[in-house]
């Protein structure tokens, strides 16, 4: 398949070659080059996650005039999640998002940045991830050269936080536990250093795998437990906040300089408003979402029960540190250096 023909359909200027008093007649008529670009994505649509896809496409719209039109397609329509990360890479579709440490399958460093307890809080963590930091300026411009894409935005996506059917407040609790991981190799190294035995597991088919007995646990932001109501077979939520994610919007990188400039300023101007719309949605709603799972009969374990952050904490960074700590130690000191 040629990689544009999948998500390109357009319709060039219109009107040449008529003279100036038919020209006058027919103004609406005479426009730029018209795009229709495809943004594929594992989320439901009610998520925060996924609803953004859905302003983005709308803020698209109306910054281009019209002349963009983002079609969304949610729920892994289009594929699992290291599917819609090459479909973007390939062209197949325009747009995705994903994890950093999935973004990492097409350029490793990515990776480092989904690290477990690395940010000293959002406001650090969304410095790091503004496309304009030093640290995502390098980390693009390998990207664009190994996976032939490019950030374009990266909105706060939560604290992940443990869930199973009992009571866990120390990396011993979890022994023996097989607990889904993102199949992504920093995930993994998180889960186990929290002491589980990680099982990667599409998202798709996480509901599944926890109402089988396939996995006894996940870890996820409080959102997404929310929105999928993994309160109906998870009987406890632990407040681990181990990873602090960002979502990370890609654009296959043909598709972005195939557009005009203004299309282009049009793209970066959704992109600025759905990053801030979308994180703020997040912030506001994170204690309201905890609350929202205690209602629906979760019980809920954090520092005033008992759970201890700090064994967690030293536990997955001692798996992090020899897995990841000469690969990814001098991006590390610049994520840290970030004020």
């Amino acid at each position: 398949m040629n990689r544009k023909s999948f998500e390109f359909s357009r319709r060039g200027v219109m009107g040449l070659g008529l003279g100036a008093g038919a020209a006058l007649f027919a103004p609406a008529i005479v426009r730029a080059e018209q795009v229709s670009l495809r943004y594929g994505h594992n989320n439901e649509p009610a998520s925060v996650a996924g609803a953004q896809a859905d302003w983005f496409a709308e803020a698209v719209g109306k910054h281009s005039n019209g002349d963009i039109k983002v079609e969304v397609f949610p729920s892994s329509q289009l594929g699992k999640l290291q599917e819609l990360a090459e479909a973007v890479s390939l062209g197949t579709i325009a747009f995705s998002h994903n994890t950093a440490g999935g973004i990492g399958s097409l350029y490793e460093p990515f990776a480092a940045l989904d690290t477990p307890y690395l940010y000293r809080d959002i406001d650090h963590l969304m410095k790091v991830m503004d496309i304009n930091s030093p640290v995502m300026q390098e980390l693009n411009q390998g990207l664009i050269q190994a996976a032939n894409c490019r950030v374009i935005y990266a909105h706060y996506f939560g604290r992940r936080n443990l869930t199973c059917n009992k009571e866990v407040k120390t990396p011993a609790d979890l022994a023996g536990m097989k607990i889904r991981a993102v199949p992504f190799p920093i995930y993994q190294a998180a889960v186990e250093g929290m002491g589980a035995a990680p099982v990667p597991v599409d998202w798709s088919e996480v509901p599944t795998a926890l109402a089988t007995g396939v996995v006894n646990g996940q870890e996820n932001p409080v959102n997404v437990i929310l929105n999928v109501k993994l309160y109906e077979v998870q009987s406890h939520l632990m407040l681990t906040g181990h990873m602090s994610n960002a979502e990370v919007v890609v654009m296959n990188e043909d598709a972005w300089q195939g557009l005009s400039d203004a299309q282009k300023e049009a793209v970066a101007k959704a992109s600025l408003e759905i990053r801030d719309r979308a994180t703020k949605a997040i912030e506001d709603n994170e204690d309201k979402d905890t609350q929202a799972l205690r209602d629906k009969g979760m019980k809920v374990i954090g520092p005033a029960e008992g759970l201890d952050i700090d064994a967690f904490s030293a536990s997955v960074g001692k798996v992090v540190e020899e897995r990841f700590g000469e690969k990814f130690g001098a991006l590390y000191e610049k994520i840290k250096a970030i004020a």
